[in-house]
């Protein structure tokens, strides 16, 4: 069982002439077997959530804590929160030329599994061979240079067949519903779906209710100027589509 806290953390961006507080107090807790949504505004902070709890650098946590099982992690490097069994699946996932999707996940997968455990050629080669048909891409993916050429739909598959593989235990997925048309976000939503176990958790950062009438929460969050303002279930997304966010004022979160 894995449990992810954040606590009243503070969150800053590094920039060419300022160092501005996005995150201004966060509290969150995510265990094993749940599925929590972020929803806001745009730049409220629900990106930089994502990449601070992965550990890039770019973010520099002011104060308050993510722990990982009760150990704060603020001193992990990105390689050990992965091994660690967190999962980011990127907005903007970097194309990288010269090393192939199957060469990337297979290296990928053998880090989370250590050394004495790496996957078997032929057993990863099934596997991947099953995720690519439950995603709908083609054998030849496999092959391509990781995201190089890949259509935004295709990049947003890509990193679901990374989740698909790696099996984490808590996946951060940032708007991996943007740019897909109605029939890719079913056959994206239908793999994180074949996730969900007592084992898995998720966090989940859209704009839109639509993606999660495919993949539905446990508790919906809301974030408004760096803070989560309210908590609730999957009906609070549903109001949120009539109502938007500007009726909502900031509160106490925790």
């Amino acid at each position: 069982m894995t449990t992810l806290a954040v606590r009243d953390l503070h969150v800053a961006v590094h920039s060419d002439d300022e160092h501005k507080e996005i995150l201004r107090g966060v509290n969150l807790t995510i265990r094993s077997g749940e599925v929590h949504a972020i929803m806001g505004p745009n730049g409220t902070g629900k990106s930089t959530l994502s990449e601070t709890i992965m550990g890039n650098p770019n973010y520099e946590v002011r104060s308050g804590d993510i722990t990982l099982d009760g150990t704060s992690i603020l001193d992990w490097s990105v390689d050990q929160r992965a091994r660690a069994g967190l999962f980011l699946a990127m907005q903007y996932p970097p194309a990288i030329a010269g090393i192939t999707n199957a060469e990337f996940i297979r290296a990928a997968v053998n880090s989370r599994r250590g050394d004495d455990d790496q996957v078997p050629v032929v057993q990863f080669l099934q596997d991947l061979d099953a995720n690519l048909a439950k995603l709908k891409m083609p054998e030849d993916m496999a092959d391509r240079y990781l995201n190089a050429g890949f259509s935004g739909g295709e990049k947003k598959k890509n990193e679901i067949l990374q989740l698909l593989m790696i099996k984490p235990a808590l996946a951060i997925l940032d708007e991996i519903d943007s740019g897909l048309d109605i029939d890719a976000l079913r056959i994206v939503a239908a793999g994180v779906n074949s996730m969900r176990s007592a084992n898995f958790a998720s966090l989940i950062i859209t704009h839109y209710q639509r993606l999660l009438n495919y993949i539905v929460p446990d508790v919906v969050h809301v974030m408004k100027d760096g803070r989560i303002i309210e908590s609730g279930g999957p009906e609070l997304a549903k109001s949120l589509e009539h109502t938007g966010y500007e009726q909502l004022s900031e509160a106490d979160n925790g």
